[in-house]
């Protein structure tokens, strides 16, 4: 099973954790849009197609790629295994980016694949109650981590151990999930 990171706008820099992670596991795969500081929801989505490709996948979402990643899931449901959601934005907080508009549609959905959500007390991209209600309304669980920030470079988390530890337990569960669903 392959694991696909999705950075948010800007990408995520050598520093952040998401990057140390695939320096550490060579298998980790990254989508390639065309420009990281325009986002495209279409250009995205494509990205996130080839990334993929046939084999069903963990897709490792952070801050605007989580909403990519819920809707991409909801559309192609067979081609993924699971979703690690790591500080999703609330695309109605007045820090949302106006040019990321198009990925704030289309949120009310349930993706068919397991997923976790991991939240921070004090993300300045999206309150305590939003991430419930994204919990809520995806039908996911929810792990609060602190005061970390949003869970990016700037929130000093380094490799995030931590959150490494949770995607490999999230992993191992998937494991069994496709165990027991055989059955």
């Amino acid at each position: 099973m392959s694991i696909i990171t999705m950075p948010g706008i800007g990408g995520s820099d050598d520093a952040h954790w998401q990057s140390q992670w695939e320096r550490e596991t060579l298998a980790i795969r990254r989508i390639v849009p065309a420009s990281w500081d325009a986002p495209d929801l279409d250009d995205w989505s494509d990205a996130l197609d080839r990334a993929v490709a046939d084999e069903p996948a963990i897709l490792v979402a952070h801050s605007l790629s989580c909403l990519l990643a819920v809707r991409w899931t909801a559309a192609n449901p067979a081609r993924v295994a699971g979703l690690f959601l790591v500080a999703a934005p609330d695309p109605d907080g007045p820090l949302f980016p106006t040019v990321a508009a198009a990925f704030a549609e289309g949120l009310d959905v349930r993706p068919s694949a397991p997923a976790l959500l991991v939240t921070s007390e004090d993300d300045p991209y999206c309150s305590e109650d939003r991430a419930a209600e994204f919990a809520t309304t995806w039908g996911v669980p929810r792990v609060g981590i602190g005061r970390r920030g949003h869970l990016n470079s700037a929130s000093g988390l380094g490799a995030w151990p931590e959150g490494r530890r949770l995607l490999t337990a999230f992993s191992a569960g998937l494991g069994r999930h496709d165990r027991s669903s055989a059955r």
